[in-house]
């Protein structure tokens, strides 16, 4: 599939992209150039390929689910500029 000119006007337009006519040219050979390389792809025999692939056979390690408070109250107040019973202290925006 080539892509002319035209095309590449169209396609500026539509996703609101300032495109001066000098380069309109060049885009489109260079569209034109990523289109055939897609076409290339399709002609790929995936068949026996399984989806999600992967090039190595490692088995991500997973961590026990579960469920805690973090235990980092006292340090994240810390960082607090003002800090009450464990709890960011704010001032009052509703009177």
């Amino acid at each position: 599939m080539s892509v002319d000119k035209a095309t590449v006007a169209r396609i500026a337009h539509l996703a609101r992209i300032g495109v001066r006519e000098e380069e309109l040219e060049p885009l489109a050979v260079e569209l034109s150039g990523i289109l055939q390389w897609i076409e290339q792809l399709n002609e790929v025999n995936t068949d026996d390929v399984p989806p999600m692939a992967s090039v190595h056979d490692k088995a991500l390690r997973w961590r026990d689910d579960v469920i805690t408070d973090g235990g980092k109250q006292g340090d994240i107040v810390a960082n607090a500029p003002d800090g009450q019973n464990g709890f960011f202290a704010v001032p009052k925006v509703i009177e």
